[in-house]
Order: C-alpha cells, then sequence, then structure tokens
C-alpha cells in the first residue's frame, strides 16, 4: 500500500512576513493548500521582488506563465513562480496588465528572466520595460497574432508547407476546405441496416 503524499505547508508566519517586506507594494494575499498567491502593484514589481529576495529568502525565479482573462479589465496576469531553497517553499506573484501597459522587467535581478519574459511576449504579447531583447521566441519569423490569447483562432491565419514546383518553403492564408459529408454515426457492432454488396450470398445459405 502506497503512502499518500506529504501535504504541502507554508513555513509558519511566512504571510506576515511578506506583508512586513512588501508594505504598500502588497495589493493582497491568497493562502489555500499551502501555497501563498502575492498580487502586487504592476509598477512597483521591481521592487517588491527585490524584497522578495533579499528579506523573504526567495532566492530563485523559476518560472514566468501569463493569463489571459478577455472579459477582465485589465485582460492579462504575469505570474512568476519563486523558489526559496533555505525554507524549501515556493510562492506565486501575480501582476495585471493590458497590451498597452509595459510591465518592468526583472532581468536585473534575475536574468534567466530574459528568455522567460521573451516567451509571455511572444505567446500573450505582454510588453516588459527594461528587456533589451524583446523579441519572439517560440513562433517563426513575421508570425502574426499571439498563439495563447483566447481568441486566437486554433488553426491560425497562415499554414507553411513545401511547394514541390517552386521548390522552396511557402506561406499561405489557412483554408479548410471540405466537402460536405454524410455521416450515420452508427456504432460497428450494431451492424448496417443497409444492403451491402456480396450480401445476398450470405442470405443464400
Amino acid at each position: 500500500m502506497s503512502s499518500p503524499a506529504p501535504a504541502i505547508h507554508a513555513p509558519k508566519g511566512e504571510v506576515a512576513a511578506i506583508k512586513k517586506a512588501l508594505g504598500k507594494d502588497l495589493l493582497g494575499v491568497e493562502e489555500a493548500h499551502g501555497e501563498i498567491a502575492i498580487h502586487v502593484k504592476t509598477d512597483r514589481l521591481v521592487e517588491a521582488m527585490t524584497q522578495l529576495r533579499d528579506a523573504c529568502a526567495y532566492q530563485q525565479l523559476m518560472e514566468i506563465a501569463g493569463v489571459d482573462w478577455p472579459d477582465r479589465d485589465p485582460r492579462f496576469e504575469v505570474v512568476y513562480m519563486l523558489l526559496s531553497l533555505t525554507k524549501n517553499h515556493r510562492i506565486r506573484v501575480h501582476v495585471a496588465t493590458n497590451e498597452d501597459v509595459p510591465v518592468p522587467s526583472v532581468t536585473d535581478i534575475w536574468p534567466v528572466a530574459g528568455w522567460l519574459e521573451r516567451e509571455v511576449f511572444d505567446m500573450y504579447g505582454v510588453l516588459f520595460a527594461g528587456n533589451s531583447d524583446l523579441r519572439r521566441i517560440l513562433t517563426d519569423y513575421g508570425f502574426v497574432g499571439h498563439p495563447q490569447r483566447k481568441d486566437f483562432p486554433l488553426t491560425g491565419f497562415t499554414e507553411l508547407r513545401y511547394s514541390e514546383e517552386e521548390k522552396r518553403v511557402k506561406y499561405e492564408p489557412v483554408q479548410l476546405p471540405q466537402d460536405f459529408r454524410s455521416f450515420d454515426f452508427m456504432s460497428p457492432w450494431e451492424g448496417a441496416d443497409y444492403v451491402l454488396p456480396g450480401d445476398e450470398k450470405g442470405a443464400s445459405k
């Protein structure tokens, strides 16, 4: 019999320590299932992250993710996952923004943020002020749109194919032509109720 997975617990007094360290830069704290989510002012992100690293001992930036809320204003959230090696604990830091409001870059605190911010920019179109190399990183050259936005079409806008006639790779608008088809959706185990060629051989026996 396998033993249950160990429960996740936030260090004792951690929420109070975070509130004290961030002060007025903190918009709210949520704690559930041993996880702590922090919401901070977007324009004070760098100061808040510095405090979390130096005063609260969250030394490593593990990941940056984007979230799209099309019906909300501001539409986007940028979520930072921080790890404390000394406490063996992780927290999430949330900031809200729109596509025309840049988020301060944290590359001066964690250089690894350069590539992570480029991913969020590529997928969601969120800008990062202070990132000196904010280019697409996952999509191709000349890609149009941001594929992780909820309103981005699943088929995309362009398709890539090799043209045997022109002997080169071509970009073309997506076309989804499909002839009308009639489906009966009958289970193959139930058997068809129409006569197929050759059925008369079995009926004559």
